[in-house]
């Protein structure tokens, strides 16, 4: 499989980023086991987590997306073939982007995932209260220490990621390498009008969530009404707008003529976007992965991007 480099880090991904948020919460540890084996089986070698993963769910407390992956790096043994990218700073238990912070909960997820070095670490939020040559500082001991291979941002706006960017090049520290952003093609412009000029002048990568707009692009709800008997009501509820109607019907349409399922044609569409290294999606089963993994296969004709784009603007 062609793989794609992450910025100037040297550190290179398959273009497909398996979102490891289910790990430990909808998908059990057995299950999220059969999820790795599928995904690596396959080429594919990025597996995106964080520490908080999943502290939002009734009954758990954050670590447990960590916890599962480090279980199945231990027994399958396939580290050296994983490109493992977890983050700090939005955790209650480890909040902030302080230089003790950091410390402390890097060693906390190497821990949990059972590994020496952590390939990307990012920073999970933009601490407005911590100098940048703190938090800098405190990830360029990581990186000397080999805890840490290269470093990312993520949830930072435009301006602040320059002014990171810029902090570093002044006190001559580690710069962060891959950038973190929303984006999929209901949610396009805060990356392409604003941080996609900065990444591409400063030569840096970029992996994306909520790649499927939390599964409104999915083609599971063709109308509002299929949200009444949906447990994503209020996270979808909005996405149905006139925008949004039109994005569906485009991507039926094109989904229908290149025979794909619609996930499989908004991830390909996302694969063949400037700026974008890969995008970040997650499946339950191994049915759904086949069909965001197939996504990395779709060639989308250069009419059927240009529809999609136009539907979304």
């Amino acid at each position: 499989m062609q793989k794609r480099t992450l910025g100037r880090s040297g550190i290179s991904i398959a273009p497909l980023v398996f979102g490891g948020n289910v790990f430990g919460w909808t998908a059990d540890r057995q299950r999220s086991f059969e999820l790795l084996d599928h995904f690596t089986g396959k080429g594919f070698n990025a597996v995106d987590t964080a520490d908080v993963y999943s502290a939002w769910a009734p009954g758990l407390s954050g670590g447990e997306s960590e916890t599962v992956i480090g279980e199945w790096l231990a027994q399958r043994k396939r580290r050296d073939d994983v490109v493992l990218m977890t983050k700090v700073g939005m955790w209650n238990p480890r909040k902030g982007l302080s230089a003790a912070n950091i410390e402390a909960a890097a060693n906390d997820s190497l821990k949990r995932l059972q590994t020496d070095y952590i390939d990307v670490y990012f920073a999970h939020i933009d601490d407005a209260d911590v100098p940048f040559e703190e938090t800098l500082g405190a990830f360029s001991r990581l990186i000397e220490a080999g805890k840490v291979r290269a470093i990312g941002a993520s949830n930072h706006k435009a301006d602040r990621l320059q002014a990171a960017l810029d902090a570093a090049k002044a006190a001559g520290l580690p710069r962060y390498e891959i950038v973190q952003p929303g984006y999929s093609l209901y949610d396009r412009s805060e990356f392409e009008q604003s941080l996609l000029p900065v990444i591409q002048s400063e030569g840096i990568g970029a992996v994306s969530y909520f790649s499927l707009a939390s599964g409104f692009l999915t083609g599971k709800y063709r109308s509002k009404a299929d949200l009444e008997v949906s447990s994503r009501k209020a996270m979808l509820d909005g996405y149905f707008d006139a925008r949004g109607e039109r994005i569906l019907a485009a991507l039926r349409e094109v989904a229908d003529e290149v025979k794909a399922p619609q996930a499989q044609v908004a991830l390909a569409w996302l694969m063949s976007r400037p700026g974008l290294t890969a995008p970040i999606a997650s499946a339950t089963s191994t049915a759904q992965l086949d069909e965001i993994m197939g996504a990395t296969d779709l060639d989308l004709p250069a009419d059927a991007r240009d529809r999609l784009d136009a539907a979304s603007r």
